[in-house]
């Protein structure tokens, strides 16, 4: 039987919860693909009917029951299987009432691992770089073997749904968070190769510390066996570190590793460590360098990561929206080093030391336009403290009217850098919002002046 099959057999007809439907993708293909297969599928979310309007509208054709606004304690004792999205806490008091009633909790990812064979598995994992490395290594690998599948923390993506898809010889790529790697911890499943890229501070609005994030990271490699790859960074003086772990072989990548000569349409040190884990990888599986370079010289990178989306009268405009962190936030500056910069930052606090981010901030940019949320105070007085003082154009509670106003003071040459360096809640939906809305104020931007110049 084929994976697909066995999931089949083994679901069809169950009663299934599923918790946390979200406005991403995921969850909406999940309920499709549970309705599909003939199990009796219930969601179940905090969020109202109001709230989750695109994802419903998307099942309206399938007969799934709802709990929305709430959840019901009944529902997690009366069904067969819980399948809890990453964004609810392990330590939610449902899932405690699940475990109490000894009902399965499942997680998509580890779900779908623990139905194909882990000799196909290639698992991302790290603070930073996550995805684009991700998406490297699925560009190289599907260049050269005749069936990659992507899945994972992927925007839009819902793993199990790559079931039907999983042939014999299938190669799949999954980027993993630390919270879907807590799936991965339960079931005792690591991929055949593991990336880390590089470790720093970020949840600890959800963790305790960095080292519960750390231990929940590190079931990517921890269930690895003699014949499995380990694949760490040089340089990070924390994931370097870990080859002492590896029950498998250890490869490691740095920057140094990507040849000077190659012509990258990416910019930033850390794209070309990105560059370089993908790059180890491609050599674990006999991949020439010369087919490796064509596709890597070739690659643009992943949308709303340091994204160039428009050009007016010479002011670049730059979409990073998915720079929830202080470290992220401080790798685009470096990024643009050589420019003069407009940045908007700030948002909401992760709990996560803003000082070096502030001090970049301080020294480096043109002016600055703070987006408010519960973080940016305390990002405006580290700038202050750093002698910024003067580069602070205000605190913004309106988003339009911050990228409008930074586009006022801007002059040709000048890039307008949305990189928050916290995440998006309070005045977004999530990050992905934050970038949409960005896009779509610098569109109306780029046509009012189209017009003004008729």
């Amino acid at each position: 039987m084929t994976p697909f099959q066995r999931f089949k057999k083994e679901y069809s007809g169950k009663h299934v919860l599923i918790m946390g439907l979200g406005l991403q993708g995921r969850g909406v293909q999940d309920a499709e693909f549970f309705a599909s297969i003939g199990a009796e599928v219930t969601v179940t979310d905090l969020k109202n009917e109001d709230q989750l309007a695109p994802s419903l509208r998307k099942l309206q054709s399938y007969n799934i029951r709802y709990v929305l606004g709430k959840h019901e304690e009944e529902d997690f004792r009366g069904h067969d299987m819980v399948l809890r999205n990453a964004d609810v806490p392990r330590e939610s008091p449902y899932l405690a009432i699940a475990r109490k009633a000894h009902i399965p909790i499942e997680m998509d990812e580890a779900l779908f691992a623990s139905f194909v064979t882990p000799k196909k598995l290639i698992g991302i994992t790290g603070t930073r770089g996550k995805t684009t490395t991700t998406m490297l290594i699925y560009s190289v690998l599907s260049s050269f073997f005749p069936h990659v599948l992507l899945g994972g923390n992927i925007k839009g993506v819902a793993t199990l749904p790559l079931l039907p898809h999983v042939k014999e010889d299938s190669r799949i790529v999954l980027e993993l968070s630390s919270w879907q790697l807590q799936g991965f911890a339960w079931r005792g499943i690591s991929p055949h190769v593991a990336v880390w890229t590089n470790i720093y501070e970020d949840h600890l609005n959800r963790y305790k510390d960095m080292n519960a994030y750390i231990q929940d990271k590190k079931a990517i490699y921890q269930s690895q066996q003699q014949k499995d790859m380990l694949v760490l960074s040089k340089k990070d003086p924390i994931v370097s570190n870990f080859f002492d772990e590896a029950k498998g072989k250890v490869f490691f990548f740095e920057s140094d590793d990507v040849p000077t000569s190659w012509n990258l349409r990416v910019k930033g040190i850390h794209n070309k460590e990105n560059i370089a884990a993908a790059m180890r990888v491609g050599r674990l599986f006999r991949i020439p360098l010369s087919k490796m370079r064509t596709v890597i010289e070739s690659f643009k990178g992943v949308e709303e990561r340091l994204e160039e989306i428009a050009s007016i009268h010479g002011i670049i405009f730059v979409d990073d929206t998915t720079s929830t962190t202080p470290i992220a936030g401080l790798k685009a500056l470096e990024a643009y080093e050589d420019v003069p910069i407009i940045l908007l930052a700030g948002g909401a606090s992760k709990d996560l030391n803003l000082s070096p981010f502030a001090q970049k901030i301080a020294t480096q940019v043109k002016a600055v336009f703070l987006l408010s949320g519960t973080a940016t105070k305390g990002l405006e007085q580290d700038i202050i403290r750093y002698g910024g003082q003067k580069k602070i154009y205000g605190i913004f509670d309106r988003f339009e009217q911050a990228v409008r106003k930074a586009y006022s003071v801007a002059k040709k040459g000048d890039v307008i850098l949305l990189s928050p360096g916290c995440a998006s809640f309070g005045l977004f939906q999530n990050e992905f919002d934050r970038g949409e809305q960005f896009q779509q104020i610098v569109e109306n931007i780029a046509d009012e002046e189209k017009k003004s110049n008729r």
